[in-house]
C-alpha cells in the first residue's frame, strides 16, 4: 500500500464503524500505530452459521513491529471480548484498568496465554506514553467499572477518542464524569473528536443508575414466587443493585451463568461488590425457598445456548421457572437480537411465568450517551472535526448531523476507511482489508472461507451423503447407503426411489470409469447432484465415502 497517501497522523478502524461490536481502532502517528480496543461482536439471525465474531486483524498483523501498544478503554465484551483471540496476532503490551485487566486475566488463562501475554494495569485518569503516542486517559461513567476516555497530544494536533460513555449524576460506583477535563481539552484545542455514536437517535438524557436502583429496591419488595433478574454480566453496579434490592426484601441471590461467575470474581478481586454477600450457585439455589430467593441469570440478548434460553426451554440442569415467578429484563435490546429475546420472552410466558421491562418499569438506563450529553460534550470539547464511530450507519448519520449542527465538521467513516488526520486537510484518502472473523473455541475462521461457506449450503440447500462398497471392478458389493438429513430423512419411500434410480444409473456406467477410483467418485457426484435436482430441486453438499475392497 502507498502509505504516503496516509499523511503523518491517521485513523483506521478495522471494526465497530458501522456495526455495534467488534471494535478495533487503529490510529497511526510518524511510522508508529497504537491500537484502541479489542472485541468481539455477535452474530445475529442474518448469520446463523456461528455465534461470534471478531475483526479481521491481517492489516496491522503485517505491521506488528510497528504496533506500539493496544490499550483497552472499559470491560465489556465488544472491546475487550478479542484480545485473547487476535492478540497472538499482534504481539504488543495491553494497557488496561484494574478491572477490565482482571477480566482479561480469565480469558487468557482459559485460552492457554497465562503469563505470556505483557498486561499492564494503568489507573484512568493518569497518563500513559507509549511514543511517539502522548496519552492521557480521562475516567467517564459508563456501564461497567472504570472506563475512560483517550486523549492523544501529538505534534499535529490533539484528538479525543471517547470510548463509551455518558454523563450520570449518580453513577453509584465511581464518580462522575469530570466535565472540568473536557473543557480543559477544549480550550487546548481539539483537532477531531471520535465519539461513541450507540444512542444518537434517542432525544433527551440516558438516564442514571440511581434510579435503576430505587426502582429495583421497591419493585422486588413487592415481588412472590421466584424472582429472575438478567442484564450485562459486566453491569457491575447492575449487580450490586439487584443484590441490595433483594437483601432489603429478605431474599439471597444465586448467580446462573459463566460470565456472570467470571465478573463476580474480577469485580471483588479489585475490590467492587464489597457490601455484598457472597452469591449462592444455582446447585445452591434449589434448597432455597421460592418466596426467599433472587436468580441473577445470564443471556438478557436471548444467546441460544445461554442460562436463560435454556430455563425458557425447561431444559436447565438446576434452575425451572413457572406460573407465579418473574423474570425481569434489565437490558437494553442490542440491534439484531430483536428476535431471539422475543422468542425467549414468549416462551417464559409460555411457562406461566410474568415478564417485565424496561417499558414497564426503569430497571434499565443505557451506558451511552442520548443527544443532550453528546450536545454537551460538544459544546465543551468544541472540536474541529467529528468522526462518529461505535455504531451502526443510521446512528452514524443522526450522529453527524448532530455534530454539524454544533459547529463541528462531520466525517463518516466505514471500517477499512483510512482517515487522514495531518497534514491538511481531514479526509478520507484510502482504504485497508477488513472483515470478520468466526470465532469458535480457539480457532479462528473466514466468513468468506469453505467452512462457513459449507455451512451456508448446508442450510439453504441440505447435505447428501453416500457410502459404496465396491470391489476392484467397482461393482456393488452391497447396497450403497444414501443419507440426506432435512430432504428424505423422514420419507423412506423417496428415499428407496432415490436409493433405486442411484443404483440402475451407477450400473449404466461405462466399465473404465468404475475401475477407476477418481473417475468413480466424480461420476457419484454427477449421479447425486442430477438426483437432488430432479426429487427436490436443490444443490445439496455432497459427501462421498467410496470403499474399495
Amino acid at each position: 500500500m502507498n502509505t504516503s497517501r496516509w499523511g503523518d497522523f491517521a485513523f483506521l478502524p478495522l471494526g465497530g464503524c458501522g456495526e455495534i461490536g467488534m471494535n478495533l481502532n487503529l490510529y497511526y502517528l510518524d511510522g508508529k500505530w497504537l491500537a484502541v480496543d479489542c472485541g468481539i461482536g455477535f452474530a445475529s439471525s442474518l448469520i446463523p452459521e456461528t455465534e461470534i465474531l471478531v475483526p479481521d486483524p491481517f492489516f496491522i498483523a503485517e505491521r506488528r513491529e510497528d504496533l506500539v501498544g493496544l490499550v483497552i478503554t472499559h470491560a465489556h465484551e465488544d472491546h475487550l471480548g478479542a484480545v485473547a483471540a487476535l492478540w497472538p496476532e499482534l504481539g504488543c503490551p495491553v494497557y488496561a484498568s484494574p478491572f477490565a485487566a482482571a477480566l482479561l486475566r480469565f480469558k487468557l488463562a482459559e485460552a492457554g496465554l497465562k503469563g505470556e501475554v505483557p498486561l499492564q494495569v494503568i489507573t484512568p485518569g493518569a497518563p500513559l506514553s507509549l511514543p511517539p503516542f502522548e496519552i492521557e486517559t480521562i475516567p467517564v461513567t459508563h456501564s461497567t467499572p472504570e472506563a475512560f476516555a483517550l486523549a492523544l497530544r501529538t505534534p499535529h494536533g490533539l484528538v479525543v477518542h471517547s470510548g463509551d460513555w455518558k454523563l450520570d449524576p449518580e453513577p453509584l460506583i465511581g464518580a462522575p464524569v469530570d466535565e472540568s477535563a473536557f473543557a480543559r481539552l477544549g480550550e487546548e484545542g481539539v483537532l477531531a473528536f471520535f465519539c461513541d455514536s450507540t444512542n444518537a437517535l434517542v432525544e433527551g438524557h440516558s438516564g442514571s443508575e440511581s434510579l435503576v436502583r430505587k426502582t429495583f429496591a421497591a419493585l422486588i419488595r413487592g415481588l412472590r414466587g421466584r424472582v429472575a433478574v438478567t442484564c450485562f454480566a459486566s453491569n457491575v453496579v447492575r449487580l450490586e443493585s439487584i443484590a441490595l434490592a433483594a437483601r432489603d426484601a429478605g431474599r439471597r441471590v444465586a448467580l446462573v451463568g459463566r460470565s456472570l461467575r467470571t465478573i463476580d470474581a474480577a469485580a471483588r478481586s479489585v475490590g467492587y461488590l464489597r457490601e455484598v454477600p457472597p452469591f449462592l450457585d444455582e446447585r445452591e439455589a434449589r434448597e432455597v425457598p421460592d418466596d426467599e430467593l433472587l436468580l441473577i441469570v445470564a443471556g438478557s440478548q436471548g444467546e441460544a445456548r445461554s442460562a436463560l434460553s435454556r430455563i425458557a426451554a425447561d431444559t436447565h440442569p438446576h434452575i425451572s421457572l413457572g406460573a407465579g415467578d418473574t423474570v425481569i429484563f434489565s437490558s437494553r435490546v442490542i440491534p439484531g437480537n430483536e428476535m431471539a429475546i422475543a422468542e425467549v420472552q414468549d416462551r417464559l410466558a409460555r411457562l406461566g411465568v410474568r415478564v417485565m421491562t424496561d417499558e414497564d418499569h426503569t430497571v434499565h438506563v443505557s451506558g451511552h450517551p442520548a443527544r443532550d450529553e453528546l450536545r454537551r460534550l460538544y459544546r465543551l470539547l468544541r472540536p474541529r472535526y467529528a468522526i462518529p464511530i461505535h455504531g451502526e450507519w443510521r446512528h452514524i448519520k443522526a450522529h453527524a448531523e448532530l455534530a454539524a449542527e454544533m459547529g463541528a465538521k462531520p466525517v463518516t467513516l466505514g471500517d477499512g476507511d483510512i482517515l487522514r488526520l495531518a497534514p491538511a486537510p481531514v479526509a478520507v484518502v484510502d482504504s485497508a482489508p477488513t472483515g470478520a472473523l468466526a470465532l469458535e473455541g480457539k480457532r479462528l475462521l473466514p466468513m468468506s472461507g469453505a467452512v462457513m461457506q459449507a455451512r451456508r449450503r448446508m442450510r439453504h440447500e441440505g447435505v447428501m451423503f453416500a457410502t459404496l462398497v465396491v470391489d476392484q471392478r467397482g461393482q456393488l458389493l452391497e447396497p450403497p447407503r444414501l443419507s440426506a438429513p432435512g430432504l428424505f430423512a423422514e420419507d423412506e419411500e423417496v428415499a428407496r426411489e432415490i436409493e433405486e434410480d442411484f443404483i440402475a444409473e451407477l450400473e449404466a456406467l461405462a466399465p473404465p470409469v468404475r475401475r477407476d477410483r477418481e473417475a468413480l467418485e466424480n461420476a457419484v457426484r454427477g449421479l447425486l447432484r442430477r438426483l437432488a435436482g430432479r426429487y427436490f430441486g436443490k444443490k445439496p453438499l455432497l459427501e462421498i465415502h467410496l470403499i474399495r475392497v
